[in-house]
């Protein structure tokens, strides 16, 4: 028996009686932003009150058990070291299964999330492989009936993005996607390589949880916005009129411009999508910057310039950095075989958020 544990479990069934205290209180029936909030939450601790009653069960018995073993009959005894066992094991068990539950969880999780991937070094090839990307996301979002919204694009000549932005809609979209940010790296040779010559570029990912207005309040007084002619691959004109909007939060610097549509309104309203999803990670990561490094719960540094993975084209073997993880099978991955490889990345830092915990 660990008193840690009970110590935690102790702490969540006051956490839910105070949940279960504000869901009582009519000014938050109310609020039905604040209302659900309130009752997402107080639904994620079940699990850890269910586990925990019978974790507490078990403890007693075991001590009433072990109690029994210093019986004078000497088959009382016996089948008290039996049980003592069993229960030993059962307690053990449902450690296991508590170390899981009480591990932090991220609020954002069971958001959507906006998809951002940008060409970076590498020039016409970096991308293609942006394009190459997004393609992968896609049809990994179509194994999982996820919708994926564009929000807005830089197509080049060749067929290839400089950028594109898109919204990613269904079940816990950004608990399975969050720990694809970062850089990843192609090795392959271009199609306009005429000695075969194989070249590494780079292409970088974010993934942003959907941030609704109940998340970030943006003061229309700190947004400049401009309003100007839309334009395509190679500079040529989109369409002929002022429909593409650049929005500038001024405290921040945060810019976010979209194109896409040939609704002034659709686009402004596209943009301020994505400008609420950068603000929500310019203040969560600020308040990370206030804690520890180390604390951050990124895999590595956590920083968008960490190499994260290679995909290796001419031995088709893609690794990921992270979770040591390499795979022969790069034509099923950009097909949209994604899942071993995220579910490698999520046990390792699950792992290593379980490791820091016991470190407490």
């Amino acid at each position: 028996m660990d008193e840690k544990f009970l110590d935690r479990i102790r702490n969540t069934e006051a956490r839910a009686r105070e949940l279960e205290g504000q869901l009582s209180d009519p000014d938050l029936a109310r609020d039905p932003g604040r209302f659900g909030k309130v009752g997402k939450e107080l639904g994620q601790l079940r699990p850890i009150l269910e586990v925990g009653e019978r974790y507490r069960e078990t403890v007693a018995l075991l001590a009433e058990s072990r109690a029994m073993v210093e019986d004078p009959d000497p088959e009382v005894a016996d089948l008290a070291r039996d049980e003592s066992r069993d229960l030993e094991e059962r307690l053990g068990d449902l450690e296991t299964e508590l170390s899981v539950l009480l591990t932090p969880r991220d609020p954002n999780d069971e958001k959507n999330a906006l998809l951002e991937i940008r060409a970076g070094t590498g020039g016409d090839e970096a991308a293609l492989f942006a394009a190459d990307l997004f393609r992968m996301y896609t049809r990994y979002a179509d194994t999982l009936g996820w919708k994926i919204a564009p929000l807005s694009s830089s197509a080049t000549d060749g067929g290839g993005f400089k950028e594109v932005i898109a919204l990613i809609q269904g079940d816990a979209v950004f608990s399975r996607l969050k720990f694809e940010r970062g850089v990843h790296r192609v090795q392959r040779v271009p199609a306009t390589e005429t000695q075969g010559r194989v070249h590494t570029s780079t292409v970088t990912v974010a993934v942003m949880p959907e941030a609704e207005e109940i998340d970030i309040d943006i003061d229309p007084g700190e947004l400049r916005i401009d309003v100007m002619r839309a334009s395509g691959p190679g500079g040529q004109s989109v369409n002929t009129t002022d429909s593409a909007v650049r929005i500038t939060h001024i405290p921040t610097g945060v810019v976010v411009q979209c194109q896409d549509e040939k609704s002034q309104h659709k686009n402004k309203a596209k943009a301020m999508t994505v400008l609420r999803s950068r603000l929500l990670e310019f203040e969560e990561q600020r308040a990370a910057d206030e804690r520890a490094s180390e604390r951050r719960s990124q895999v590595g540094s956590g920083e968008r310039a960490e190499k994260i993975r290679t995909y290796n084209f001419p031995q088709s073997r893609i690794t990921d950095h992270r979770a040591g993880v390499t795979v022969h099978k790069l034509d099923q991955v950009m097909a949209g075989d994604l899942g071993p490889l995220l579910e490698a990345v999520k046990a390792e830092v699950l792992a290593r958020a379980q490791a820091d915990s016991a470190k407490e």
